[in-house]
Formats: C-alpha cells, structure tokens, sequence
C-alpha cells in the first residue's frame, strides 16, 4: 500500500458512508440472472460520486485524518478535537532557541519567503527559531499589535511543527484564495512541535482564534482576535 491509498484510507474515516453491502449475495445474484445490456448512466453516476468525494479533501495530499483518535493534519499542523481540552495557564516557554530578528536577517535565517500581509503592514517585530546544524531556522513569527496578532510561517512540506487541541466544535474547512484552509475560531490550546515529532507541553499556551492555510510549500498560522472574514481577508493579502 503507497502513501497515497494509505492517506485515502484514512481520511475516508471522516466521511459519513452507508454500511458496506453484501457484495457475495448480489454477485450471486447476479450470476443467476441474465446479463443485462450495459447502461452507461451508472458509470456517469460512478463517476460523478467519486469526484464529489474527492472535492471534499483539500488538495496536493494536505490532509491527513484519524477520525478514531480525533485528530486531523494539515499543513503541516495537528489540530486535535477534544471536548473538554485542559487549558494552559500561565506564560509559555519560547519555542527553542527564539530570537529577534530583522525581516532582512529573518529571511536569510529560513529556507523560504517570508511574506507578510498587506492588510497588517510591516511587522512590529519579527522572531526566528529552532534553527538547524547549518543555522537555518524552522519558524519565522511576524507580531502585530503589540504581539497579540500573529503570523508564524514554516516549511510545511517538513515535519510537524504545531499541536493544537480545539474543543467542539472545534475546526471548520475555509477557503483562502481558492485552497482548503482550517479555521479555529475559539481560544484553543497550541505546543509546539520539535524535530524529533515531540510535543514540547513546556511551549503550550492558550492561543486565540486561529486561520490555518498553506502557499508555494509554506505553511502559516494567523492567531488574533479576528473574525473568520477578517482572518481570510489578511490571509488573502499575503505579499
């Protein structure tokens, strides 16, 4: 089984389907009866059926569901649906090796583009960190508002980088310039993620609303107090 009938299979689980039929009765039915003249609408409905299946999954194989353990990937995040999640109180630990940067220096620190918002301006202040043995860093973090809104930008074709666990009704599919995004619009706990796939419980803090989407490879995370509607038109105004 490749990667890719394996992720089908399980993001299969999160689609609501009849129970299976007995396929063993109706061959044998079907055996016994005279064979009909094929009838082209049922392949037309075959069809149809399954790029209606297919058009409820964000594309490129971004998605990755375990609905057993209530737990979806996307972009490179986990979001975890809980109903009652333990909230973190207290202030977080930084995520490792955190620093100020400026966008300049933050864009030769990472491996991709950062870009930032025209809606929001230039950042108030730009963090990098977790860099690697060559010094390139896994985050870029862009602060607005005296660091309440927040734009945290990573390669999403690596491994993942945040947790999150959301309470009910907790994350909800977006469109953001066409592509599948996940928002979270209530307050939801975030760790971070290392790079051995440890969830760092020192990093987790209590994050606001939050918008989930991924450009060009590049996954982000905008956490703000904001409207869905404001989330996507900030999201949509990334240069």
């Amino acid at each position: 089984m490749d990667d890719l009938e394996r992720e089908l299979r399980d993001l299969s689980a999160w689609l609501e389907t009849p129970d299976p039929p007995d396929v063993a009765a109706r061959v044998r039915a079907r055996l016994a009866a005279p064979a009909p003249r094929p009838r082209r609408w049922r392949y037309l409905l075959a069809a149809a059926l399954t790029a209606a299946a297919v058009a409820v999954l964000p594309p490129g194989r971004a998605a990755l569901a375990d609905a057993a353990a209530g737990l979806l990937r996307f972009a490179g995040i986990t979001i975890a649906t809980t109903p009652d999640p333990a909230l973190p109180t207290g202030a977080a630990s930084a995520l490792p090796s955190q620093r100020p940067a400026t966008v300049v220096e933050a864009q030769r620190r990472v491996r991709f583009p950062i870009r930032t918002p025209t809606r929001l301006g230039p950042p108030e202040q730009v963090l990098v960190a977790d860099p690697d043995g060559a010094g390139f860093c896994r985050v870029a973090t862009l602060l607005y508002r005296g660091g309440t809104l927040r734009v945290d930008a990573f390669d999403g074709r690596l491994d993942l980088a945040f947790h999150k666990e959301a309470s009910a009704p907790g994350a909800t599919w977006v469109r953001v310039n066409g592509d599948f995004a996940v928002w979270i619009g209530a307050p939801h706990a975030v760790s971070y993620v290392d790079r051995e796939g440890t969830v760092r419980r020192e990093t987790a803090r209590l994050a606001a609303s939050t918008l989930i989407w991924q450009e060009a490879g590049v996954s982000y995370r905008l956490e703000g107090d904001l409207t869905r509607p404001e989330a996507i038109e900030i999201a949509r105004s990334l240069g």
